[in-house]
């Protein structure tokens, strides 16, 4: 064999050891066929199949988004609403979901976006337009479960799907506007009032706490009064009683004073006896 031979066989078999070179990345798996027949499943890394006679097909496993484009439907009302939604989806990991994936559908892409338009259609056909922007919730719940009833076969997994909107006609929209300012303006005019409420209830309850404290005030005024002229008729009862001759005396000394007369008080005399029996002194006896 000559050299030049040996050169071209080592740089076909260069050639198609290179050309059969395949690396599946952590976001994918691989199916590997061999003359039109699946053959083996590849998981991450490096793997090298036979030119020609082999081919690798490649899944994304990661979570994807698509979107269910824009649609009118006819609500139970007989309203055009326009819907909009988006899908959220992943082809599952192991070797029989990415083989159902590729062998039991058709482009999963396309079949999820035509099977959530044909769900929401018959979900939103059955509602008005105001129950359908109400609930929109449950419409959520009621097309992740059709979709993943329906694509249980797929190898797929539904993470989840979101209403992107739900528009009702341009003049319906107008009409809802101004109902819900009117609602609004209602609920602002309500609120008002009960907070006017409020505050007249408060000053009312502060008056009457007002009312309450000037009374009490006088009350207490009134006892406080009560009880000295009280304790001054006991003091009268107590020191007077059997002196009335000397209360007399007592008066007729005041009387006397008061018109200016002129008095001439010896000693002992009955002023300061007077002053002393209403203090309870017994006057001093003269000695023979």
């Amino acid at each position: 064999m000559s050299l030049s031979t040996t050169i071209t066989i080592v740089l076909i078999i260069v050639f198609i050891f290179l050309a059969g070179i395949r690396i599946i990345r952590p976001t994918h798996r691989g199916l590997i066929e061999r003359l039109g027949k699946y053959n083996r499943y590849a998981n991450p890394g490096f793997h090298w199949i036979i030119p020609v006679i082999e081919k690798m097909f490649r899944v994304n496993t990661t979570e994807q988004m698509v979107d269910a484009d824009p649609q009118e439907i006819i609500t139970n009302d007989n309203l055009n609403a326009r819907v909009d939604a988006q899908v959220y989806f992943k082809v599952k990991s192991d070797e029989e979901s990415v083989k159902n994936s590729q062998y039991n559908v058709n482009n999963y892409k396309l079949q999820i976006v035509s099977l959530a338009r044909t769900t929401l259609r018959n979900i939103i056909g059955t509602l008005t337009l105001k129950s359908a922007n109400s609930e929109r919730g449950k419409i959520n719940a009621d097309l992740h479960k059709t979709l993943k009833e329906e694509t249980q076969s797929w190898g797929i997994d539904i993470v989840r799907t979101e209403l992107k909107e739900i528009d009702p006609p341009k003049d319906v929209q107008e009409t809802m506007n101004k109902v819900v300012k009117a609602e609004n303006e209602k609920i602002s005019a309500v609120d008002f009032a009960t907070a006017r409420e409020t505050v007249a209830d408060g000053e009312k309850r502060a008056k009457i706490k007002e009312a309450e404290g000037v009374k009490q005030s006088k009350i207490l005024q009134a006892e406080g009064e009560a009880e000295a002229i009280r304790l001054v008729n006991e003091a009268a009862e107590k020191y007077f009683i059997g002196n009335a001759q000397i209360l007399r005396k007592l008066q007729a000394l005041e009387t006397a004073l008061g018109d200016n007369a002129k008095i001439v008080v010896p000693s002992g005399s009955d002023l300061v006896n007077v002053i002393g029996e209403m203090a309870g002194i017994v006057p001093i006896q003269k000695k023979g």
